[in-house]
């Protein structure tokens, strides 16, 4: 009897250990790491290395584990950057780089939704859009979220990741504000008239001396009607004279 308890005895603990060990909860995740994700996803190599040298990475993991406030970010992928102007990035001075990331920086969280009711222009971190510096501009259709900085026109393509902190969209082009690159939509110059030529005295027109001379008698005549009175009377006087003889 004792021996077939004992067995018994010794599954029921091993029950009980094992049924305690499983409803205990999973350990706790670790803190937001903006690159860690990005690096998980794949294809965003450029953007992590501008978020490691500006030190931007710093200040959202940062804001991410130890404020209320949320973050949203647009993160430009390796494909995006491929289709820059050559020397876009190389041109831009250090602090210069740090506004193009922060430029993709929304010092608030924001659903896909949440986007259809926005206020226009949004509010980056890269400075105060109503200055016109930094305008960011979001429209939907349906689920789609459009972009514009008034440079470039980008679509968010999906959501890379997303918690009560933060939230990383992934988009189609790099966006890039006005005030950095301004000169990209400046207006072409209007092509100079060409100087109208000259009319030289010489080059004037003329007319010939025979008209010449017909305008000046005609004038002569409308201007001193006396001279064709006495020119009259003294054809009349040599017509009579030559009767008489």
């Amino acid at each position: 009897m004792k021996q077939v308890q004992f067995p018994f005895l010794l599954f029921l603990i091993f029950f009980l250990h094992c049924t305690k060990t499983s409803a205990q909860s999973p350990p706790p995740s670790g803190p937001t790491n903006i690159t860690g994700i990005l690096e998980k996803a794949g294809q965003y190599t450029t953007f992590i290395r501008l978020l490691k040298s500006t030190q931007e990475a710093d200040q959202i993991n940062s804001q991410a584990n130890n404020s209320n406030q949320g973050l949203t970010i647009f993160a430009p992928t390796d494909s995006a950057f491929s289709s820059l102007k050559s020397g876009s990035l190389n041109s831009l001075a250090d602090q210069q780089k740090v506004q193009l990331v922060q430029f993709h920086i929304l010092p608030s969280l924001y659903s896909i939704s949440q986007f259809q009711t926005v206020s226009n222009p949004l509010r980056t971190q890269a400075g105060d859009s109503s200055n016109g510096q930094f305008p960011l501009n979001v429209t939907t259709s349906g689920n789609q979220v459009n972009i514009t900085t008034g440079v470039v026109d980008a679509t968010v393509a999906n959501t890379v990741y997303s918690d009560s902190q933060l939230a990383v969209y992934q988009v189609d082009k790099v966006l890039l504000p006005l005030q950095l690159f301004k000169k990209a939509v400046s207006p072409a110059p209007a092509p100079a008239e060409k100087p109208k030529k000259r009319v030289s005295g010489s080059d004037a027109p003329t007319k010939s001396t025979g008209d010449a001379s017909v305008d000046s008698s005609d004038a002569m005549r409308s201007n001193h009607p006396a001279i064709t009175v006495i020119s009259f009377g003294v054809a009349v006087s040599a017509a009579f004279y030559s009767l008489l003889l």
